[in-house]
């Protein structure tokens, strides 16, 4: 199901500040040469994601699913000047990327690559997260988000993408196994009495996400 105007993507993509230099740089070449490049976070929803962390002016940025760098970037232009970002990866030649991508941007020292399965991670990284950026395999979300909210600040966010999963979530009856797991995850999200949140239909879905006051 397209849920996306290409019209109305198309402005927002030319009213939305140009990506720099660097970013560009990655959209072009995963579009040129990775054969999954839709999961590339993009201009808007990047330029969003940046927007969120300088407002927040965050400490720590989790994220659970590098893929070639970009939202990493993103993201990590909000942090305050000693804070940091660690994001993880599961494929390593994706990670391999990645860490090329980091490389060029004028945030690398501040983003800290791990390779390997989130699950294993996360334990071992000791930091309360300002910020958390869900972008990975779509069955493990609802552990993941178990696993991140007991210890996001008290006024952090967690960001979910994918939600709409290319409109499949919205279908009757919904089929598929990441479509499934995504239906799932929203659900348990919004019976969720500790949390509450949005659900802002930029491109793919994002739920943005925080415990309540």
């Amino acid at each position: 199901m397209d849920l996306n105007n290409i019209l109305a993507e198309n402005y927002a993509a030319a009213i939305t500040t140009p990506e720099d230099e660097v970013l560009r740089g990655i959209n072009e070449s995963t579009y040129s040469h990775h054969p999954r490049a839709h999961m590339l976070s993009g201009h808007v929803q990047g330029k969003l994601l940046e927007f969120i962390s300088g407002m927040m002016r965050p400490m720590y940025i989790l994220e659970i699913g590098s893929f070639t760098g970009y939202s990493a970037i993103c993201l990590a232009k909000g942090l305050q000047p000693n804070g940091e970002l660690h994001t993880i990866e599961l494929r390593p030649e994706d990670a391999d990327t990645c860490a090329k991508n980091i490389a060029q941007s004028a945030c690398h020292p501040q983003i800290h690559l791990h390779i390997g399965n989130a699950v294993d991670i996360i334990p071992t990284l000791p930091f309360t997260w300002d910020i958390v950026f869900i972008d990975a395999d779509k069955t493990g979300y609802i552990n993941y988000y178990e696993m991140v909210l007991p210890r996001l600040s008290n006024n952090g966010v967690i960001i979910a993408d994918n939600v709409l999963f290319h409109g499949q979530v919205l279908e009757e009856p919904v089929k598929g196994k990441n479509a499934l797991a995504i239906q799932a995850f929203n659900a348990h999200v919004a019976k969720d009495e500790r949390t509450e949140q949005v659900l802002l239909t930029v491109r793919d879905g994002l739920l943005l996400i925080k415990k309540k006051n």
